[in-house]
């Protein structure tokens, strides 16, 4: 509904909300910096950063899911050798 048509929208309400989202994105930023500052330390100890990346994406899958792109991936890597 519109205000038009009557509608109430809490005051309070929505300055909660509005509230609570720019606090979790204040998080976010937060532990995107984190982050970034633990990849700078893995590269300055000689780790590759995409290498880690590309690991911790694979370890959020499930092992059916990885074991499917691997197969995948072998099989397009054949047709390409032909």
């Amino acid at each position: 509904m519109s205000f038009e048509e009557g509608t109430l929208v809490s005051a309070g309400l929505i300055k909660q909300i509005v509230a609570r989202v720019e606090n979790l994105e204040e998080q976010k930023a937060q532990l995107s910096q984190e982050i970034s500052e633990v990849f700078k330390e893995a590269k300055s100890e000689g780790l590759d950063v995409n290498v880690l990346k590309q690991l911790i994406r694979l370890r959020k899958k499930k092992k059916e899911q990885v074991a499917e792109e691997e197969e995948l991936l072998e099989i397009y890597r054949r047709a390409l050798e032909q």
